[in-house]
């Protein structure tokens, strides 16, 4: 079902021209090397320094936990986890729930959040290290949206053969041309950006049956 398990996330003021009339493809091959560059570098490059703050994520876990009824039985995996802030505050809202996460950035496992370190590793979406329904839950937060169209048919297929029942996801998208124009002008990495009855055609076509939502700037 289409739900915004993300609202209590703190919203962030954005001047989305501004940011678009900055960037160039230079900026967008850098930021998709998914190195210091992205996480810890220039602004123009992605986050301008990625640090971990509880005020992002705390707000958001409760959702998580009454939607899917999560328990210190549960397991989760975050695919796209970068240093592993969000799973770090599931645990300790949550305590003795099992998380696991997975990011194709070795810089971002390398210095991930130390309480959760040793949960973390480096593997591609597409091809994700874990046997079949290995999770109560799999949330991929604007991450699979990265890949070509093709490869992310591969890796929502992933997500449906790891999880055991449910699945969570936020992916680029658009509604109306003005939102389609101002995410193209937003849009730093990602490589599917699809108008969201789009999205949920593709969804059915390669048999995602989990959660989803949009991210739109």
């Amino acid at each position: 079902m289409e739900i915004d398990l993300l609202a209590a996330y703190p919203k962030a003021k954005r001047d989305v021209q501004k940011r678009g009339a900055t960037k160039t493809e230079e900026d967008r091959a850098l930021a998709r090397k998914f190195g210091r560059d992205f996480f810890d570098g220039e602004r123009r490059h992605g986050y301008g320094g990625f640090t971990y703050s509880p005020r992002f994520w705390q707000p958001v876990i409760p959702a998580f936990q009454k939607h899917y009824g999560l328990t210190q039985a549960s397991s989760l995996l975050d695919v796209g986890c970068a240093k592993g802030f969000m799973l770090h505050d599931f645990c300790e809202l949550i305590p003795g729930i099992r998380v696991e996460g997975v990011d194709i950035s070795s810089y971002a496992i390398g210095h991930a959040k130390e309480e959760v370190r040793p949960c973390l590793q480096v593997a591609d979406a597409r091809e994700l290290p874990y046997p079949d329904h290995s999770f109560d839950l799999v949330i991929a937060i604007n991450t699979l949206h990265n890949l070509e169209r093709e490869e992310l048919k591969v890796a929502l297929q992933e997500v449906m053969r790891v999880t055991k029942k449910e699945a969570f996801l936020t992916v680029d998208a658009y509604r109306t041309e003005e939102e389609r124009e101002l995410m193209m002008a937003w849009n730093l990495t990602a490589k599917t950006i699809l108008h969201v009855d789009e999205w949920r055609a593709l969804f059915n076509e390669v048999g995602y049956r989990g959660d989803y939502y949009w991210f739109i700037p």
